[in-house]
């Protein structure tokens, strides 16, 4: 399914939160979420959205830049500042992966019941797009078990280990605020086993969610007919 990203981010906050990020006053108030998780509501002091967790920005500044002087778009992923370890024990944010059509899930390694399949589903897609400018991104929702050792015996295991594809472990803290950017929900049942939302999501160069598809084992052909054409683009624009 084709995505309004800023209706996306607007109903995921009324579903999730009815919380304030601050207090409003009349007038025009200097300061909103980058990711505008609230729309357009804006507020007199510089805080942190609780949607998202991201700091509040002034309303004349949204659009920030990266080192190379590059636009981040305000609904882009790329605005969060976490920072995340890789199987290869390399930290990285997520603005370091732009430039790339991204396909990410949300697992974890000792999954038994819906992550391999979802991993399978992942795998699925791969085969199908089979195009380099892809990148394929597996955050754990286990971040206390899933250490960069263990992701990366997980991928190895898996056929998985190599530059397209992306094991991250972040902190507990940034991991919740991923997962409610994507609208992934997730609790732990036991001290091994969670429930979570089964999604795959689709982002463009510019880490601005395209599609999602929702479930297990379902037709990937709207999935991946949406990262060829951002593929094309990507590709086109690199000529």
């Amino acid at each position: 399914m084709k995505i309004n990203t800023l209706a996306f981010f607007v109903t995921l906050s009324s579903l999730l939160f009815m919380v304030a990020c601050g207090s409003e006053v009349d007038g025009a108030p200097p300061y909103q979420c980058p990711m505008k998780c609230e729309g357009e509501k804006t507020y007199a002091e510089i805080g942190t959205c609780p949607v998202c967790k991201m700091d509040l920005k002034s309303i004349e500044t949204r659009v920030v830049q990266d080192e190379s002087d590059d636009e981040i778009l305000e609904t882009s992923i790329f605005n969060l500042t976490s920072k995340w370890n890789t199987q290869n024990n390399e930290t990285i944010e997520l603005k370091d992966l732009k430039g790339d059509v991204l396909v990410i899930v949300m697992i974890y390694t000792t999954c038994k019941a819906a992550c391999p399949r979802l991993v399978a589903d992942m795998r699925n897609i791969h085969a199908s797009v089979d195009d380099e400018t892809t990148k394929y991104i597996l955050v754990s929702i286990d971040p206390e078990t899933d250490t960069p050792e263990r992701l990366k015996a997980f991928a190895i295991e898996n056929e998985m280990d190599n530059d397209q594809w992306t094991f991250l472990q972040g902190t507990i803290d940034d991991v919740r605020e991923f997962s409610n950017v994507l609208a992934v929900k997730y609790k732990k049942i036991s001290p091994l086993d969670f429930s979570h939302s089964n999604i795959i999501s689709v982002f463009d160069q510019q880490g601005v969610l395209v599609h999602q598809q929702e479930g297990l084992g379902v037709d990937n052909e709207e999935t991946v007919s949406t990262i060829m054409e951002l593929s094309k683009a990507v590709n086109a624009s690199s000529r």
